[in-house]
């Protein structure tokens, strides 16, 4: 069984940080290790409360998460603050795991921030050059940018400049434009790769960021390259928001449906 390890924030939820990941990876028959970067307290009302876990106790968790098991591939979702940051790329440059895939959460779904200015600064300067992959939607693709990502034309834009800037490829999410939602894969050296999708829930779900980037990381740890690992992610998701709109119909399904299920 491969085995990659996750690095993100607790959901007391369980619809998106680490509980997701372990979810989505068991789903593939992935190993999930974990790394907790932050502890939330959050709902369908938005963020309520985080508290970023020391840095010695993020370093105490990395070693011990990969003391004993190989890692294929690695998962970042949620750092929190620029102490996590720092210590967690110290740690990637110093061991060799595998591929490593970002997902730059900067903003909870619900609102609330989750990752301070300073950590943003350095998630561009120390992290994302040490990536195979990020997977920004639409805003976190501007933030990273510095210009706006509305339509298809400046989503290519995006995605060509974070290649150029970062050194790594990008998956940029173009999941909050009407229409169809398409994907771009922007990987250096190869022309731009659309992925087409089909609009299947108009209600809000949660998670779908955490399932998609476990969801790739996965696809890497065995093998795939970044096109390919990234078409396997969203016919994954795809999958898993077809089985949540299924759920919706039943009149006690909750107003907000918080996890995928299982495939």
């Amino acid at each position: 069984m491969k085995q990659i390890l996750v690095i993100g924030g607790l959901d007391p939820g369980a619809g998106a940080g680490i509980t997701a990941d372990v979810k989505t990876a068991a789903a593939h028959g992935v190993h999930a290790l974990t790394v907790v970067t932050s502890v939330t307290a959050q709902d369908a009302g938005g963020l309520r409360a985080a508290m970023p876990v020391p840095p010695e106790l993020l370093l105490e968790e990395l070693r011990s998460a990969v003391r004993d098991v190989p890692v294929a591939a690695v998962k970042i979702g949620m750092l929190g603050d620029a102490a996590t940051v720092r210590t967690l790329a110290a740690f990637l440059r110093e061991n060799e795991l595998g591929p490593v895939d970002v997902d730059p959460v900067l903003r909870a779904s619900a609102g609330g921030s989750l990752l301070d200015g300073e950590g943003r600064q350095l998630l561009t300067e120390e992290l994302l050059p040490l990536a195979a992959l990020v997977t920004p939607n639409l805003a976190e693709a501007a933030a990273l940018c510095g210009f706006p990502v509305d339509d298809r034309e400046a989503m290519e834009k995006a995605g060509r400049a974070i290649v150029e800037r970062f050194g790594c490829g990008a998956v940029v999410k173009g999941g909050h434009l009407p229409g169809a939602p398409f994907d771009l894969v922007c990987v250096p050296g190869q022309a731009p790769h659309w992925l087409p999708g089909e609009r299947r829930m108009h209600r809000e779900v949660h998670g779908t960021g955490c399932a998609f980037s476990t969801a790739l990381a996965c696809r890497l740890a065995e093998g795939l390259n970044p096109v390919a690992a990234a078409q396997a992610a969203k016919r994954y998701l795809a999958a898993a928001i077809a089985g949540a709109e299924s759920a919706t119909r039943d009149p006690d399904a909750p107003r907000r449906l918080r996890f995928f299920p299982h495939f």
